[in-house]
């Protein structure tokens, strides 16, 4: 049997980041052989991985990296199933070095199959399950290019990436804002634009019941009860249903006796309150079209026209869990 020396194991250790006593063994199975010592501890991964292939890993950590260029970024999530593995320093340290790797793939499946140090990163993760002990996997990759990305990590959970179609004075400042804005408020797509009409259509009939429902036990309760919107997309809003609104608020005005010398001072305030509560689905799942968290008196958009002549191409966000 080969003398293990303490500065073997310290060698293999560095390079695998296992235990020491998992090394010392692993390198006692090879009979020294350093890079037979790293099969066995890949295959003792394997095992682990094997087992615990059921269990769910909704602990972890979300990243987000940029290139120094800025026109890459990444955003991945690293799952475990503790909070103890995931709030670990080398954890982190092995999400970065993941992030970095993901750079340069498009999708996940490359990615998975990129280089780590001499095994591939799919390998690697099946190799960490066995030296921490626990489930880990990368559930979420997303990448995007543009002439200028920024980023955003709300408390290691979220992470979301922004691009833009245009270098822009203190472009750092307005993609952290909307990378921001996407982490916080969780939209899924850029504009209302977007939606199918049979998705609006579905939805549509899915709030309403929804409401209905609501204020049948609200009314028995004696409580006020919800307004069931005719619509919840921008989509909906035609030239018509917009004027009919107007017509609408005129007949109010009228009814209430305000004189209609001063409507034209009210009727935009009224047509705005219409488009609010008939746009619920733009306003939760649109980023251009949500209330600017740092200032709800704007819309993202309009707060994007205050940089100039930019506009986002693309968006991502990952989430933990």
């Amino acid at each position: 049997m080969s003398k293990i020396s303490a500065a073997d194991v310290k060698k293999l250790r560095e390079a695998t980041g296992a235990g020491m006593m998992d090394c010392k063994n692993a390198l006692i199975e090879a009979n020294g052989n350093f890079e037979e010592a790293i099969s066995v501890l890949r295959k003792k991964g394997q095992k682990v991985a094997a087992k615990r292939a059921d269990r769910e890993s909704s602990e972890g950590i979300a990243i987000a990296k940029v290139n120094a260029t800025n026109t890459v970024g990444v955003a991945i999530v690293l799952a475990c199933e503790t909070d103890f593995v995931g709030k670990n320093d080398s954890f982190k340290e092995l999400a970065s070095q993941f992030a970095d790797i993901a750079m340069n793939h498009t999708d996940r499946d490359s990615f998975l199959a990129a280089d780590f140090d001499g095994m591939t990163v799919a390998e690697k993760l099946i190799e960490q399950t066995g030296v921490i002990g626990e489930k880990i996997e990368i559930p979420a990759f997303e990448r995007i290019e543009a002439n200028y990305v920024g980023s955003y990590i709300h408390g290691n959970k979220i992470a979301a990436i922004v691009g833009l179609n245009n270098t822009v004075d203190k472009a750092d400042v307005l993609t952290k804002d909307l990378a921001m804005q996407a982490a916080s408020m969780g939209a899924t797509t850029l504009s209302y634009k977007d939606f199918t009409a049979t998705f609006i259509a579905n939805e549509t009939e899915a709030r309403i019941a929804v409401i209905e429902k609501e204020n049948e036990e609200l009314e028995r309760l004696g409580k006020h009860l919800k307004n069931v919107p005719q619509y919840i997309s921008r989509a909906q809003l035609s030239d018509a249903v917009l004027a009919q609104a107007e017509e609408d608020a005129k007949k109010q005005l009228a009814a209430e006796g305000k004189p209609e010398k001063i409507w034209n001072n009210i009727l935009p305030g009224k047509i705005q309150r219409f488009i609010s509560d008939n746009t619920t689905l733009d306003q939760e799942q649109c980023l251009l079209d949500q209330n600017f968290i740092k200032d709800e008196k704007k819309s993202v958009t309009d707060y994007i026209k205050t940089y100039g002549d930019v506009a986002v191409s693309s968006f991502k966000r990952v989430t933990l869990g």
